[in-house]
């Protein structure tokens, strides 16, 4: 009896699992069969995405509304569906072009042969996408895949599951599983997914499973592209008006409650400048939202589990001194709907863990500095963020915080929008991530640029080959080798 219940209990998970390498070997077979699609059919493969992205749009936007408990359906729509759409355009536009050779120089003593480098798709792209953009960063890399000629499987978050069941319908319609195949599940399924030998792995979300899945991708040597997080900081310059500053960190800090990974984390103000700018960011944030609880607009946390760890950080900070300003003029009850009121915290210190830990919700601390010089320091001491974000009009300024620090990105009087920058490349350095996509990046990154050399009937390489004692050698030996 125990025998046969370990045996039902274990069948589910076995065939999914067997399912998984069913599939990897499904696209490496049709991939090996034509392996180099014309830029015709990529853009035509490109196409159809697009196409079938607008028909489901109201699905999509639904099913993430209904992973959420509320997710606002502008935000979905804006944030998701548009950044995709218009990423479509942009590589449908310049693929052909940057599929083309590129010739390189031949060194003197290779003379006359011929040199060039040939853009190839590297094969399977694994793409693992978050629940925070599911639609964003599932077929955002599947567009750059696509693109340099790839075939894909993408897993998709359990936190997204009615997402990932309309997003599997949806690309069934248009991809044969050969080419695109989307992967529902978690526990097991996840784990083994990271542990497939495909050609490359996208991977975005927290540093932790990041490391995970990159130990998983080495067992098979698959180079990996890491999309991950940080605490992102904003660095505001005395000079600058404070009303500007609160509007556009607002935006930033609260679009999808704050669950962006390249969200402002926390801030650093002059000294002195705090409340001044709490009632400016008050101000810019009713505005927007009026009032929280029955708000379409305003996001719900994902689940139980991060609400908990985003109020654990209130909790501790409060603890340990620090000041609370919670944005909720009319005392609604957010916990039934698990929403949190945006909240400045106000004298925070480097031990609290919100202080530590990326905090993805809309919680914004605020630290004061009277130098420049010591937040550039206080920066550089930690884990390279994803993003720095500097407000200052003063072009030399920005410039000097920018050489002396290092990010995925620096943004300049703005946040968050680089990401929809369809010319620009997206990822992190150091422990924000590995890797680049978006941009010419997101081909280059997922092709391989695969060196070719040529020779003619003449190999005059022949006139070089020992003895070493000719005077071909002697010439090379007195005039090369200085």
């Amino acid at each position: 009896m125990n025998s046969q219940t370990k045996t039902t209990a274990m069948t589910p998970h076995a065939f999914d699992l067997q399912y998984l390498h069913d599939v990897l070997e499904q696209q490496k077979h049709a991939y090996q069969r034509y392996p180099l699609p014309t830029a015709k059919e990529r853009i035509d493969r490109l196409a159809r995405l697009k196409r079938i992205l607008v028909k489901y749009q109201d699905q999509f936007a639904e099913a993430i509304d209904l992973d959420y408990g509320n997710r606002s359906i502008a935000e979905t729509k804006i944030g998701e569906l548009l950044t995709c759409l218009e990423q479509i355009k942009y590589y449908s536009k310049h693929l052909a072009k940057w599929m083309k050779p590129s010739k390189r120089h031949v060194g003197i003593i290779h003379q006359p042969a011929k040199a060039w480098v040939q853009y190839q798709p590297l094969g399977i792209i694994g793409i693992i996408a978050p629940w925070n953009y599911p639609l964003l960063l599932s077929v955002g890399p599947l567009i750059c895949a696509l693109a340099a000629g790839n075939h894909a499987m993408i897993k998709v978050s359990s936190s997204s599951s009615n997402f990932g069941r309309v997003l599997e319908l949806a690309l069934s319609e248009i991809f044969p599983q050969e080419l695109v195949a989307v992967i529902n599940g978690g526990g097991a399924i996840s784990d083994a997914f990271s542990h497939l030998a495909f050609d490359k792995i996208v991977f975005t979300g927290s540093t932790n499973v990041g490391k995970t899945v990159m130990a998983a991708a080495s067992e098979n040597l698959v180079p990996v592209i890491l999309e991950l997080g940080g605490k992102s900081p904003v660095l505001v310059h005395p000079s600058i008006d404070l009303e500007d500053v609160a509007q556009r960190v607002a935006v930033g800090k609260l679009w999808n409650a704050g669950q962006t990974c390249v969200a402002p984390d926390f801030m650093f103000l002059p000294k002195g400048k705090t409340q001044e700018f709490i009632e400016k960011f008050q101000a810019c944030v009713l505005e927007m939202y009026p009032h929280f609880k029955d708000n379409q607009d305003y996001t719900s946390i994902i689940n139980d589990k991060q609400y908990r760890r985003i109020q654990g950080y209130l909790e501790n900070a409060q603890a340990h001194g620090a000041r609370i300003i919670a944005i909720n003029p009319l005392h609604e009850d957010l916990h039934e709907v698990r929403k949190i009121a945006p909240t400045i915290v106000a004298g925070v210190t480097p031990d609290m863990q919100i202080m530590q830990n990326e905090i993805f919700g809309p919680l914004l601390p605020i630290m004061e500095y009277d130098q420049i010089d010591d937040v550039i320091d206080f920066i550089n001491s930690r884990p390279r963020p994803l993003a720095l974000y500097y407000f200052d009009f003063d072009q030399a300024r920005a410039d000097y915080v920018a050489q002396r620090t290092h990010s995925g990105h620096f943004g300049q009087n703005t946040v968050l929008t680089h990401v929809a920058q369809d010319d620009l490349p997206f990822g992190g350095v150091g422990a924000s991530g590995m890797g680049k996509y978006h941009g010419p990046e997101g081909f280059f990154s997922l092709s391989h640029e695969r060196s070719m050399m040529s020779n003619p009937k003449l190999y005059s390489f022949k006139y070089i080959l020992p003895p070493f004692n000719k005077p071909i050698h002697k010439l090379i030996l007195k005039t090369l080798l200085r």
